[in-house]
């Protein structure tokens, strides 16, 4: 299985890290299901194309 890794860098003195992580398992949601994010989460019109 290909693993792929991410970091993220940003000033703790303004965003907190709950904050990030957050930002963080989004962008990792969007990488592994991508037709989701592409046709606006109708599954059933992406698997019509």
């Amino acid at each position: 299985r290909p693993i792929m890794f991410v970091a993220l860098s940003y000033d703790h003195r303004i965003i907190d890290g709950k904050e990030s992580v957050g930002f963080l398992v989004a962008v990792k949601e969007a990488l592994e299901n991508p037709v989701e994010l592409l046709m606006d989460n109708e599954v059933k019109k992406a698997l019509e194309l």
